[in-house]
């Protein structure tokens, strides 16, 4: 390899290589003993998955895709890569400082030390209102609801920096929750959420999922029976397939977007994010939920996934401020960034009338952005998998065109 001559140029190199390093190494301990997680690679962007290990058995993983060849700034005060909250309220037509009155709540597993400063290092970058302790505006409790916290875990760190980063740009006026379940099975973080709605919570984004099995049927019941509360749940990263608790009928089910500006009367255009056949955004038929009343599809008599979307492709990806587990700015995509948007934008849209939300977009779809390119796989009917006019598995009926698909 030629070395460079000049010593900045090598300095850039170098900068650029460590942070990639520490970027990949911060999730070793994710990965199978003895293993490297592995690297997804898409357009010169390459990306880990912050919870490297995927779901077994009732334990679930987290959907946070970190893009590691994009350099770490150490100062919150840099200018950071990926989108920003005016790119994402822009792209959406969403108005800004709103969700004054609502509650917001963030449901994960272990706990991020950092969450509340890394938030506001967020906020701050971006001239965001700050929310805090102090103030009021910000609660972190543990799936009890007490101050007793998990233990930390770098991965899913990662995580709740990007979904609290998510909801401060979508609606930072609202007041955040952060529960912080024990571990990564579905009993824990199921409770998390009834925590969640306890606290007065009438927006509680998931941003993790799992194989669905017959005990989900016992789940929905137990854990998401919560009338009159929009619960947003990322609809996986592993390409065509159903998971839960998506697929929950109670919920709304998130899929994934590649977001890019272009020259077109809205200034972006959207197709379905897919990297390959086995990473993109969830969508499926589900093998064990009924389907809901407001869902009429014809090509799956059980639930299907999707119900609405967002940006989610780690080569489109947004900006997250992290530092446990991180350096600082990074870049994160996955469905775990589209489900704290559309949480974000069921707050700005205010309390839910309807008993479960997801049935708002169902009846103001031309108030979405239709998704008509891309596909996130092979399957039959063709819908479930490959975007077209109307609706579609990956992309739901649309991404927000403003708040009107959100109201009752």
């Amino acid at each position: 390899m030629r070395t460079p001559t000049s010593a900045v140029a090598r300095k850039s190199v170098l900068a650029v290589a460590g942070a990639a390093a520490l970027a990949i190494s911060s999730f070793a301990a994710a990965a199978p003993a003895g293993a490297a997680p592995t690297v997804y690679s898409k357009g010169g962007t390459s990306w880990v998955r912050a919870c490297d290990t995927l779901a077994k058995g009732d334990t679930v993983s987290c959907h946070a895709l970190k893009v590691v060849n994009t350099p770490q700034q150490l100062s919150p005060n840099a200018t950071p890569s990926g989108l920003g909250p005016s790119d994402l309220l822009s792209a959406y037509k969403l108005p800004a400082n709103g969700g004054a009155g609502m509650t917001i709540a963030i449901v994960d597993a272990y706990d991020d030390p950092n969450a509340e400063s890394d938030m506001n290092a967020y906020r701050a970058q971006f001239g965001l209102p700050s929310c805090t302790t102090a103030n009021g505006c910000f609660k972190k409790v543990n799936e009890t609801g007490g101050t007793k916290y998990p233990r930390a875990n770098s991965g899913w760190a990662g995580e709740i920096s990007l979904d609290l980063d998510m909801v401060s740009a979508i609606a930072p006026n609202a007041h955040v929750i952060l529960v912080e379940a024990s571990t990564a099975n579905m009993t824990d973080l199921g409770a998390s959420v009834n925590t969640a709605v306890k606290l007065g919570a009438k927006f509680v984004s998931n941003s993790y999922g799992g194989a669905e099995s017959s005990s989900d049927l016992t789940y929905d019941n137990t854990y998401f029976n919560h009338p009159g509360v929009a619960i947003t749940v990322s609809a996986g990263d592993s390409a065509y397939g159903a998971q839960y608790p998506a697929s929950s009928p109670n919920v709304t089910a998130v899929g994934g977007t590649a977001l890019h500006r272009d020259s077109s009367a809205r200034g972006w255009s959207e197709s379905v994010w897919s990297t390959s056949s086995t990473e993109g955004t969830g969508s499926g038929c589900s093998a064990y939920e009924p389907k809901p009343t407001w869902q009429k599809d014809t090509g799956c008599s059980h639930r299907t996934v999707s119900d609405v979307s967002a940006v989610a492709d780690p080569a489109t990806g947004v900006a997250v401020y992290q530092t446990y587990g991180g350096s600082g700015w990074a870049v994160y995509g996955g469905t775990s960034a589209s489900s704290p948007i559309i949480a974000g934008v069921y707050a700005l849209a205010g309390t839910p009338s309807a008993s479960i939300p997801a049935a708002d977009g169902y009846s103001h779809t031309s108030a979405l952005n239709d998704v008509t390119t891309g596909s996130n796989g092979t399957c039959s009917p063709s819908y479930l998998c490959t975007a077209g006019a109307g609706y579609d598995g990956p992309t739901g009926n649309g991404t927000p065109n403003g708040l009107a698909a959100f109201t009752g």
